[in-house]
């Protein structure tokens, strides 16, 4: 397995991560989990919020306000006064054009570190706020990305492949995986983490890692029999921090995973946990230690 580093952090330089996802006001996700997990990893994090939502979406009337009418002025006076970007962070957009905002982004800071964790759809079923026409902008901003992390529903959407039942689950074989992992670099991803395999009757949760210049390997963990909203982007977002503190792609893979998998066990012992998202805060300092 080839040392897949990434980002090489200088001396005492802060890097600087524009992270372009929606602010939830309950319910921890997207920023609220991005902003402090590279914080603790020693990054300066600039927000680009997508959307604000006042709860995420699993909870029954939630209240959504579209950013894209603001985000191509907000970007220009970013630009206006010289500020510089090391890496682009993307995740849940709410509309096609925030695409070509993210793109906006590329063409301000081209040695920027791509990263887009596609958030768009799981098990089979497209997330309510999107349409076809998102869907097929977010396939295409997924294939430029120097790291993409999708579930097995997002990358069949990436690939054009049908999401019918047979991707309502997550239990694929290491072959199917493995082709999945060279479609998307085919596509154009320089490196891909497939997120999420699950097989009926084993008690680990796999993830595959691959790209150019590496083979694709498996990262596994314990599997914790309950789901809990922002793990996915918990899970980019200490992918990211990883990367950003100068780990290599496989060491940012297995923290991802490990921190997940603990944050998942501290979140089992709060009040009502299945509905107030992932709880991760007491770990924080497991970020810090990266550096």
């Amino acid at each position: 397995m080839s040392e897949t580093t990434l980002y090489t952090r200088n001396g005492d330089y802060i890097p600087r991560v524009a992270a372009v996802h929606d602010l939830c006001g309950y319910g921890k996700c997207s920023l609220g989990v991005a902003i402090p997990v590279l914080s603790a990893a020693g990054c300066d994090v600039c927000p680009v919020p997508t959307g604000l939502f006042s709860s995420h979406t699993a909870f029954p009337g939630w209240y959504m306000h579209d950013t894209t009418a603001m985000l191509k002025d907000y970007l220009t006076a970013w630009k206006n006064i010289g500020v510089e970007i090391d890496a682009v962070y993307s995740g849940f957009l709410g509309a096609p054009e925030q695409v070509d905002r993210i793109r906006d982004l590329y063409a301000m800071y081209p040695a920027a570190l791509r990263v887009v964790d596609p958030v768009m759809a799981d098990h089979g079923k497209v997330y309510p706020t999107y349409t076809p026409e998102l869907c097929d902008a977010m396939a295409e901003l997924a294939c430029g990305a120097d790291i993409l992390t999708p579930n097995l529903t997002e990358a069949a959407i990436i690939l054009s492949e049908p999401i019918g039942d047979e991707w309502a689950g997550t239990d694929i074989s290491d072959e199917e995986a493995h082709r999945l992992v060279d479609a998307l670099v085919a596509k154009g991803a320089k490196h891909v983490v497939l997120k999420g395999i699950q097989r009926e009757g084993e008690t680990c949760i796999r993830n595959f890692v691959g790209g150019l210049g590496m083979e694709t390997v498996e990262v596994h963990n314990e599997y914790l029999p309950y789901m809990l909203h922002g793990t996915g982007d918990l899970y980019a977002s200490c992918l990211m921090a990883a990367v950003m503190a100068g780990r290599t792609l496989e060491e940012a893979v297995r923290f991802a995973g490990d921190f997940v998998h603990d944050a998942m066990i501290v979140s089992a012992k709060q009040p009502e946990f299945r509905d107030r998202g992932v709880s991760f805060e007491p770990l924080l300092g497991k970020v810090c230690g990266l550096l």
